[in-house]
């Protein structure tokens, strides 16, 4: 795989996540202050990107409030810190199916359409947003996210007419064929960008041979990075880079630096560098990740 490796690769850190995570770490960023804080903590450290999602600053719990966008990324653009900006736009698509009664939903359902999803990317313009490109089984129980054709086209119809950069979230080997579909369609501009989701139960499992399987299906051309979750988040940098990707880490997707040691952004951001200089790569600057991407200058 040695000769795959991807000398300059992309690293991006996903700051917060939507997952139920604020009460089992006292570094999970809640409040507008606090993501943009780490925002410009894992900058410092390293990263190209900044993935970010937004939380109620009382409950911790994920938010679609546009406010709380606007001052995560006023923040941040106020400090002056050079860093590409990844919104989220996955909020709106889950649906918690009643037991009993399957046509009654259940708490903890938050269903939007497309468009919908999207109002904080067309106040904000981001560098890029984020488009779930398929439906999925979200771990056990009855909770289900929804993505469907109709919706998304809708979505990256729009993404695409804001200038903004959709990064196509993979979770299986399916939604990797629509995203396809829509690249061929027109809906997605290149140099397309898809962002590879392993070990997200009941999604594609964090395995070689299948990463290797989905890296083999995607358009000529095509940016891509990958993550997995836990434990195996730093492994799975050396996995993306040795097979020519971009990386991610943040607390989104785990929370400890070590065994027993939880971490911060900015920790496992540098961690995630130092794995990458030891395979012989440097991390892309802000700068060469929008040349890569194809994004607008941050002048």
């Amino acid at each position: 795989m040695s000769d795959t490796l991807n000398p300059n690769p992309i690293l991006t850190c996903a700051l917060t996540g939507a997952g139920d995570t604020v009460g089992r770490s006292e570094h999970v960023p809640v409040t507008p202050g606090q993501i943009a804080a780490a925002a410009v903590e894992a900058a410092e450290a390293g990263a190209s990107v900044v993935h970010i999602h937004v939380r109620d600053p009382e409950t911790g719990a994920p938010s679609r409030d546009n406010a709380l966008y606007r001052e995560v990324v006023d923040r941040i653009r106020q400090t002056g810190t050079d860093i590409v900006i990844n919104l989220t736009a996955g909020m709106g698509g889950d649906l918690v199916i009643g037991q009993d009664d399957p046509l009654r939903f259940e708490e903890g359902t938050d269903l939007v359409n497309g468009l919908d999803r999207l109002p904080h990317v067309e106040e904000l313009l981001p560098d890029i947003c984020t488009l779930d490109c398929g439906s999925l089984n979200f771990g056990d129980g009855s909770q289900v996210y929804i993505s469907t054709p109709d919706m998304l086209r809708a979505g990256a119809k729009r993404i695409q007419e804001l200038g903004v950069r959709p990064e196509l979230e993979i979770f299986d080997t399916g939604q990797l064929w629509f995203a396809k579909t829509m690249h061929a369609e027109g809906l997605i501009d290149d140099p397309s960008m898809f962002q590879l989701c392993t070990g997200i139960p009941y999604g594609a499992p964090s395995d070689p041979g299948v990463l290797q399987s989905m890296v083999n299906l995607l358009p000529a051309g095509a940016q891509w990075a990958s993550f997995s979750i836990g434990r195996k988040q730093m492994p799975w940098v050396a996995q993306s880079v040795l097979l020519g990707g971009h990386a991610r880490v943040g607390l989104e997707d785990n929370l400890y630096l070590s065994r027993g040691r939880k971490a911060t952004n900015g920790q496992l951001t540098e961690k995630a560098v130092s794995i990458i200089e030891h395979l012989g790569a440097r991390v892309a600057t802000p700068d060469e990740a929008r040349e890569k991407l194809g994004l607008r200058s941050a002048s």
